[in-house]
């Protein structure tokens, strides 16, 4: 009886988990708000507190990625919690590389955009002095400091309003890949799990 009753206690948690496994999990909604309000409400230049988040928010999804067992129809609790998954794990990877994109012209050219960015930053640098007037003489390292500053958070948020406005390719560019691999990869196992 004792051997019984073990048995009859695994039973119903392993129904739940597969009355569960047809949902998706509630962290990748919790995570894709927490992601696209970081992303919303992000203004300025993009700082690499950024990266921080978007890594942190990747691993926790990884973490506890949830998703129904495999199945190839379109319309099927798994494909929507796929489509989920893939879609938040490309928003945080856009998140996470936003200010490498935008510091790193290796990584993300934007032709023409940064030499009209350098433009911005000395026009900007021009008006500091400028509205400075009479006092400009009397201070030359602060007047070049105070020019420095302006031209350098000029060129900044010139180039994380263009980083921004390419995000989403990059996120969803991001999103196909994984959700090709892990469709393949869920694909391959379900054909595999009962042999083995």
């Amino acid at each position: 009886m004792s051997v019984s009753d073990p048995s009859h206690r695994v039973a119903p948690r392993r129904a739940s988990a597969a009355a569960g496994g047809d949902i998706p999990a509630p962290g990748v909604i919790g995570i894709g708000l927490a992601a696209a309000l970081t992303f919303a409400l992000g203004q300025g230049a993009w700082q690499w507190f950024a990266t921080f988040i978007g890594v942190t928010l990747l691993a926790v999804m990884l973490a506890f990625q949830r998703r129904a067992e495999w199945t190839p129809e379109i319309g099927s609790a798994y494909m929507r919690g796929l489509v989920a998954y893939a879609l938040v794990v490309g928003l945080c990877v856009a998140i996470a590389l936003a200010p490498l994109l935008q510091r790193k012209a290796w990584l993300f050219p934007m032709p023409g955009t940064r030499s009209d960015c350098a433009l911005l930053g000395r026009y900007q640098a021009l008006q500091a002095e400028a509205a400075l007037g009479n006092l400009a003489g009397s201070d030359s390292a602060a007047l070049e400091f105070a020019r420095e500053v302006r031209a350098r958070e000029a060129v900044a948020e010139c180039l994380a309003a263009t980083t921004t406005l390419w995000l989403p390719l990059y996120g969803v560019g991001v999103a196909v890949l994984v959700g090709t691999g892990v469709w393949f990869r869920d694909r391959a196992r379900a054909g595999t799990g009962p042999v083995g």
